[in-house]
């Protein structure tokens, strides 16, 4: 069975920490990104490992020192392990890529939850991730390790991606390009017949691209470069064509610019691209990525809007709008508008009244 996020915070919230967690899924769908948010906001520390990178067992368990006292040989502590005795979470990533005389100093550690004899903290968890795939250069897991941990394979959905994107300021021609393109979110990594790697995007990808683009109002061939070396060429040139042809202004444009700039742009919209506009107004309040400062701009606008709405669009386009405000979907934007925007919910009552 595959699990997505909502899934997995579950099973992470009822899991005991003595048993250990396998996430199976492709890499760059922000497994670790996702723990390491999650357990921070529990004030729990993540401490990751990227097995696939380490070549000796000492990389983990630390480099042998003979006590003077005892004569005997101990293992200098590693960087990571925990001296302040908190418990922590140690996500070993890269599992079914690390040699096989790590994987038998890993052994011990899920069993026992000890290196070399010194033992972690109580309370601590094990979560490991592994890639699974023909693309990728993996190990064979011994049977007996495998069977140390609940298994899961791990799929977020692109719904979940987008949520994130929304609350992580994603560049929102980029979350638009997802939306309507969801296939482009992961994409496949492939090798042509003259085995260059072909490069196809993935989840972190999409968020380098938005960190480049965000610095740039609108897309021009000198931009195609850069992009086409994080997404490729052909999701590449797919966004661009998106970007250009789309006139759509973004949820920011419309709140908080002027928008009576931007008013003669949404005139020609169709009722679909109409409330597919409406509901990312609404997504973008939610998500709460403006300032304090631009509060006041975001309140004028959507007034600005709703009006601009009875005097340019159908009647259904505000129907839509105002559906919205009812909906359990947006909370956060129904108790803005409803102390921000008094104006904007008497404006809704009375066409709800006239609708009647």
């Amino acid at each position: 069975m595959t699990i997505n996020s909502e899934q997995l915070y579950f099973i992470l919230d009822n899991t005991p920490a003595e048993q250990n967690i396998m996430l199976v899924g492709k890499h760059g769908i922000g497994k670790s990104r996702i723990l390491e948010e999650y357990y921070s906001k529990k004030g729990c520390k993540v401490v990751t490992l990227f097995l696939g990178q380490m070549s000796d067992p000492g990389d983990l368990i630390g480099l042998p020192e003979k006590d003077e006292k005892t004569g005997k040989t101990e293992f200098l502590l590693p960087y990571w392990f925990p001296t302040d005795r908190k418990p922590v979470v140690l996500f070993l990533d890269e599992l079914n890529r690390a040699r096989p005389e790590v994987l038998q100093t890993i052994m011990d550690l899920t069993l026992n939850r000890k290196l070399a004899g010194k033992a972690l903290p109580m309370g601590s968890r094990i979560i490991s991730a592994v890639n699974n795939g023909n693309e990728y250069q993996l190990t064979d897991l011994d049977p007996a390790l495998v069977s140390r941990f609940n298994i899961y394979e791990f799929a977020p959905t692109v719904s979940d991606w987008i949520k994130w994107a929304e609350a992580s300021q994603i560049d929102s021609r980029i979350i638009s390009f997802i939306e309507e393109n969801p296939e482009c979110l992961d994409g496949e990594v492939s090798y042509s017949e003259a085995a260059d790697l072909e490069r196809t995007p993935d989840r972190r990808s999409w968020e380098r691209a938005s960190n480049i683009i965000r610095n740039f109002q609108e897309l021009q061939d000198i931009h195609k470069p850069i992009i086409t070396g994080i997404l490729g060429d052909r999701v590449t040139s797919l966004f661009f064509r998106f970007t250009n042809e789309r006139k759509i202004p973004s949820a920011h444009e419309i709140l908080c610019g002027d928008f009576e700039a931007v008013s003669e742009r949404i005139k020609v919209l169709s009722v679909p691209e109409y409330t597919a506009l409406n509901t990312s107004l609404f997504k973008f309040i939610e998500s709460g990525k403006f300032g304090s400062t631009e509060k006041n701009s975001v309140s004028q606008n959507l007034v600005k809007y709703f009006d601009f709405l009875g005097k340019n669009a159908p009647k259904e386009v505000q129907a839509h709008f105002s559906s919205l405000c009812s909906a359990e979907t947006f909370p956060e934007t129904m108790f803005f508008i409803s102390t921000e925007c008094m104006e904007l919910y008497q404006n809704m009552m009375d066409f709800i009244s006239e609708q009647a």
